[in-house]
């Protein structure tokens, strides 16, 4: 008999940095693990209004539907239980948290949330919560003695979190030499890099961040790649890449492209709409890519994106 999946509302409640966590009840499935708070959603409430009545209940805390805004949605199979995480935001709950049904409840920052300690479908989650509501992907350099001054320029400007350093004009050795020494740039700057292209690049600069694999590589992976810790990420353009994305354990993907791009006019793109349908069928944070502005990412966040990710974004001349 098929399991009926289970429709659960949870909430990243967050204040001063700090995420508000819970610890299941030893009685209960997957007891004695860390958990968002949150709970089923009842017949005839919005997710919204549940997750307004269960905070409350659960925690004392008062929070409004206006101030919610979409995470990420998981479906999840745990083999004697199908559910459906539907994940959302605030920043503005009022009042003093407190275990009202006997829980143990703490604020922890969001680097000390640890996979193991939470259920499987809450690790998508964390990957939302600590990734950027944007990535910025490097662009043509002018000149290979401009590397770093314009690196350095574009970050002071938009100030990114995460940088994907593309640069197919490079080899291995000069790409190694480059990503160094843009992770120096970066470092003062509190930016942090992600390779791009094969895997074991990040076995010779394993100060990187992670690394992001086009389609090409990833389609070569069997498991996980890089460790634990590392940030992978995967280009995907449809359902099946993102399948396999999430087989081989990457931490969000980029999906496009979403529109019509300068650097390739007339070739196929797949609009708003597939894209949503593509981003809710994930279990992994997605981000937009392909001819978007920055004004873009309220749009792509609207349909259940992690944000935005992209050249033109922020590289001037793309």
């Amino acid at each position: 008999m098929a399991l009926t999946e289970i429709h659960v509302a949870v909430a990243v409640i967050i204040r001063d940095g700090r995420v508000l966590i819970a610890r299941r009840l030893d009685h209960v499935h997957q007891g004695g693990l860390l958990e968002f708070p949150g709970g089923k959603v009842e017949p005839g409430e919005t997710v919204q209004q549940a997750l307004v009545r269960e905070i409350r209940e659960e925690t004392g805390l008062r929070i409004s539907m206006a101030s919610l805004s979409p995470v990420i949605g998981i479906r999840h199979d745990y083999g004697d239980k199908r559910v459906f995480l539907d994940v959302w935001r605030t920043e503005a709950a009022v009042g003093e948290a407190e275990g009202r049904e006997g829980q143990m409840i703490q604020w922890l920052p969001v680097s000390q949330l640890r996979d193991n300690e939470f259920p499987a479908a809450n690790r998508p989650i964390i990957r939302a919560i600590k990734l950027p509501s944007w990535l910025a992907i490097t662009g043509e350099f002018h000149a290979p003695e401009d590397m770093l001054s314009q690196f350095q320029a574009c970050v002071q400007k938009a100030r990114p979190e995460l940088v994907i350093v593309r640069a197919p004009e490079l080899n291995q050795a000069e790409y190694q030499a480059v990503a160094r020494d843009l992770m120096v740039v970066g470092g003062d700057l509190g930016v942090e890099i992600i390779l791009h292209g094969a895997a074991d690049r990040l076995e010779v600069v394993p100060e990187a961040a992670g690394v992001h694999l086009p389609w090409r590589e990833a389609s070569e992976c069997r498991r996980r790649p890089v460790p634990a810790g590392k940030w992978l990420g995967v280009s995907c353009h449809n359902e099946i890449e993102i399948a396999h994305a999430e087989a081989i354990g990457a931490d969000y993907v980029t999906l496009g492209p979403v529109l019509p791009t300068s650097s390739h006019p007339g070739a196929p793109v797949m609009g708003w709409d597939v894209f949503r349908q593509l981003t809710a069928s994930a279990c992994v944070p997605v981000y937009a890519l392909g001819g978007l502005t920055p004004a873009d990412g309220d749009v792509a966040a609207g349909l259940g994106a992690q944000g935005v990710a992209g050249i033109s974004l922020w590289w001037p001349g793309n």
